[in-house]
């Protein structure tokens, strides 16, 4: 369809805002049913799949083409990776058939929300119709995200937010979890017709609008058609954390499609300009791509989310911090800053009145620990604890339990000018082994050493019973990883702590739930979600590996962009997440770790 307008940053075929305006708004019409797809268009790409290097159509941006260009499907063999599905921007377009129905208020008969049943993968999809709002931002996202819906006229209009990452295309082309979907579902008589556009501000220049057509299905579905129950084996044995992909130009299958069509190679690779008849393209930037606004903590407030169990996310601009909470007092990993102590204290107290007894610090820095002495005096702790006293490793005045690996509290002690800690805001109950495992309101928390990943004293903490774990700066959704080498910090001990929570983690048969990940900074996230951030740095550490033993110069492995797929999603304006920034690092600590390899031999 080459016939657009721009509408609330979106390209909307004419004809079906024409079909939606064409009534009056009480003209709603009954989509329930059970609805089998044709497939007459976009069949190549529907059901036999698409060819690798295929990208035309798709206003794909040139980080997306590396990323596509990079992909190896040996990737969907891994265990954490077999399980998945297709998130909902995508998975109409398979060999599907779609139950659609109402639910109700029992009372007052009030639309609440349309139901789909999506027989690929056994998914359901809820469209709420009663008006709520969505999410804020740093909620968790899944396959089929959160989405509303309203009627325009015989037209219904649907927002979907909260998606996974998945695909633009399934030869590689991805979508990133930005993105927002908008659909336009339009009933015909027997005949269904969904228009989505998809914005993703990572790997689109322009909203993608594709369109589907299904007819009622009178002659019955089986109900268990493509029951999805899914666990994963070891289909190739690999090294531990090994992530299948091409280094950039070494992948030998793209050049295939082109050449079987006698293609230019400009046009398989995709871009805006191609999806316009020749010469009506637009010049000048594209509509901006906006979805609803989510709400977000603004800076200086602390927001309260339950992920599960006993466990609460603390959210701030800053970071986030976890509050375990239960029936014998209140257990903290991280502080964030001081400046936030009695916004923090406050939240705190919105989820439980009793006791703080346990303070648990995942590292040293001042966006994790500098609520310690504020913390300590919010105390009490046991009754058989006597008060702490002044000194090293003393929470002076304190009353409750400071927990860390003993190289936070060196590290504490040790900081000078700004920097510099009350010795009031120190661990007192550090470990120098690989654990420390604390057992309260009836539920076993381990505290797992990290060995140089940010830094060298960094844990992930694990509660086994509400099946959570808070993962610290080991883990973002919102940069690149940060480490620092002078205390310790490598990449390839971010990616060793990655792959430990990924081990740790169960998600569901579909990949999604099950065990919860709050990052140190960014969304409450799953299982793969950290597959997806594990991916990006392994495969971004490994470009950067190759380059090392080329023996390029630093400034040579910047000029290859190597993580250009990644820098729309990940990177920094500037400071050691911004591209420059990460691959330096990264650069630095794979020079240092070869050239202590060759001093070993």
């Amino acid at each position: 369809m080459t016939s657009r307008v721009v509408s609330a940053g979106f390209a909307v075929p004419l004809a079906v805002l024409a079909l939606g305006v064409a009534q009056p708004a009480s003209a709603q019409v009954d989509l329930s049913g059970t609805w089998s797809p044709r497939y007459q268009e976009d069949f190549s790409e529907r059901v036999p799949g698409p060819e690798l290097g295929d990208y035309t159509g798709l206003p794909i941006t040139d980080g997306a083409r590396r990323y596509a260009e990079s992909w190896d499907p040996a990737r969907l063999t891994l265990p954490e990776e077999q399980c998945r599905v297709h998130i909902s921007p995508y998975i109409y377009r398979g060999p599907t058939n779609i139950a659609i129905w109402e639910e109700r208020d029992p009372n007052t008969r009030e639309l609440v929300a349309i139901k789909h049943r999506i027989s690929t993968f056994d998914q359901e999809r809820t469209i709420y119709m009663d008006g709520r709002p969505h999410p804020p931002v740093y909620a968790a996202h899944t396959w089929m995200g959160f989405s509303t819906g309203q009627w325009q006229g015989n037209m219904l209009v649907v927002t979907t937010t909260h998606i996974k990452k998945g695909w633009l295309r399934r030869n590689g082309v991805p979508e990133s979890d930005l993105a927002t979907l908008t659909e336009y579902f339009v009933r015909t008589g027997e005949v269904l017709t969904r228009i989505s556009a998809i914005a993703d501000p990572v790997y689109l220049t322009e909203p993608l609008v594709k369109s589907e057509e299904f007819v009622l299905n009178t002659q019955g579905v089986p109900h268990r058609s493509w029951l999805f129950k899914c666990k994963p084996v070891i289909e190739v044995v690999r090294p531990e954390g090994a992530v299948p992909h091409y280094l950039p130009g070494a992948n030998p299958f793209l050049e295939e499609f082109r050449k079987r069509y006698n293609f230019p190679e400009s046009a398989t690779r995709g871009g805006a300009a191609q999806t316009y008849p020749a010469g009506s393209a637009p010049t000048g930037a594209a509509p901006a791509m906006k979805g609803p606004a989510l709400s977000a903590p603004a800076p200086g407030e602390v927001k309260v989310l339950h992920v599960q169990g006993q466990v609460y996310m603390l959210v701030s601009t800053d970071g986030n911090m976890v509050v375990h909470a239960g029936p014998e007092g209140v257990l903290v990993v991280d502080t964030l800053r001081a400046a936030l102590a009695d916004r923090v204290v406050a939240a705190i107290r919105s989820i439980s009145d009793k006791p703080i007894h346990y303070v648990v610090n995942t590292q040293a820095d001042e966006d994790h620990t500098g609520g310690n002495e504020a913390l300590a005096k919010a105390g009490p702790t046991r009754p058989d604890r006597a008060l702490l006293t002044a000194g090293v490793g003393g929470n002076a005045g304190g009353t409750i339990s400071i927990i860390a690996h003993e190289n936070v509290q060196k590290r504490m002690i040790a900081a000078t000018g700004t920097a510099a800690r009350t010795p009031a805001s120190w661990p007192g109950d550090t470990f120098f082994n690989d654990e420390n495992d604390v057992f309260f309101n009836d539920e076993a928390v381990q505290v797992l050493h990290q060995p140089n990943a940010h830094a060298d004293g960094d844990s992930i903490v694990f509660f086994r019973r509400s099946d959570v774990i808070a993962a610290g700066d080991v883990f973002s959704t919102v940069s690149y990883p940060i480490f620092d080498r002078a205390q310790g910090g490598s990449i390839n001990g971010v990616i060793s702590s990655l792959n430990r929570i990924i081990k740790l983690a169960v998600a569901t048969g579909n990949m999604e739930g099950g065990t919860m990940i709050v990052p140190g900074h960014g969304r409450l996230s799953d299982k793969m979600d950290v597959v997806e951030y594990r991916n990006m740095a392994t495969i971004v550490r490994d470009r950067v590996q190759a380059l090392v033993a080329q023996g390029r110069t630093l400034e040579q492995v910047i000029a290859t962009q190597p993580t250009l797929d990644y820098d729309a999603r990940y990177g920094a304006a500037a400071g050691p997440a911004s591209p420059p920034g990460f691959v330096t690092a990264v650069y630095d600590t794979l020079r240092a770790a070869a050239a202590s390899g060759r001093a070993a031999k």
